[in-house]
């Protein structure tokens, strides 16, 4: 994999674009964040503060409020549009804050949370240390990580009809195999971290059907390598023709998805990439809502 290869810009743009329809498309989201949460039965402490990184709209952050209702739960996305749609899961007893800010520079101090969660968040990183590295700083020595992230047999019958269609330029993206985050965790400091690879399948009636889910999900096509302008309508049609089709004329969308759990890295652990100066306090002040007179 090449450095820098993602378009953050980009990146922002689409998932501006996609905040109010997201949650029309997720269907693989919502399968993750289960097994996400199936994880979690792996901690058995009463977190304190719980942090979910790359939240999106919010819907798992508000889940993870549910199940541990005594604690400071934090919703946290590089998209404001995004924040903007999760006010929607925050609830009025006992709300959780909302905070823009990017994963691999996370304003929190050291050893602050008791959990960090993270769905499908990963693959929008060039690489994973980085924000494995502020995820390991900010957990406490037995505090507890669980992520996910798509790996490169993602999407693996699109690619192959665009490869097909337009051999010259890339149409889908490149996503990080589960030895590198397994590597860059280590390196991270995270403790005995534990990594698993499965595939899932979407059915569809057609590949548009495939392509508008992702385009609803902000998941377009981010390399700074990609195609500039507009693809031509032959080639989009030679791609429809192209992608495989099963007997009874309906098309599978395979995902991979690599999940990762992991634990705290411990006392004498020093964090590589240095501590944040802003403590966990004064973000909470900060993003407390005004009181309704």
């Amino acid at each position: 994999m090449k450095d820098a290869h993602l378009d953050r810009h980009q990146l922002q743009r689409a998932f501006a674009r996609a905040a109010t329809s997201y949650e029309r498309h997720d269907a693989l989201q919502r399968e993750v964040e289960a097994r996400l949460f199936d994880s979690l039965d792996y901690y058995d402490g009463k977190p304190q503060r719980v942090l979910d990184v790359g939240c999106g709209t919010g819907r798992g952050t508000a889940r993870l409020r549910k199940r541990w209702r005594g604690a400071d739960v934090i919703a946290l996305d590089l998209s404001p549009s995004m924040l903007r749609q999760a006010r929607h899961h925050v609830g009025w007893l006992r709300p959780f804050a909302r905070i823009c800010a990017d994963g691999r520079a996370l304003p929190f101090a050291d050893r602050s949370m008791d959990v960090v969660y993270s769905n499908l968040c990963l693959q929008w990183c060039d690489k994973p240390r980085p924000l494995l590295a502020e995820c390991a700083r900010v957990l406490k020595p037995g505090g507890f990580m669980v992520a996910s992230s798509l790996g490169p047999d993602t999407l693996g019958e699109l690619r192959a009809a665009w490869a097909e269609a337009d051999p010259a330029h890339p149409h889908v993206g490149r996503f990080l195999d589960l030895h590198d985050i397994g590597d860059a965790a280590l390196a991270a400091g995270l403790k005995d971290p534990v990594l698993d690879a499965d595939h899932l399948t979407l059915d569809y009636a057609a590949p548009r059907g495939l392509l508008a889910d992702l385009k609803g999900l902000g998941a377009t096509l981010a390399d700074r390598e990609r195609a500039r302008g507009l693809t031509g309508k032959a080639r989009f049609k030679a791609m429809l023709a192209a992608y495989p089709r099963r007997a009874d004329g309906r098309i599978a969308a395979t995902w991979e998805v690599v999940t990762l759990h992991a634990w705290g890295p411990p006392e004498n652990f020093l964090p590589r990439y240095g501590g944040r100066e802003t403590p966990f306090e004064v973000i909470q002040w900060a993003q407390r809502p005004t009181p309704r007179r």
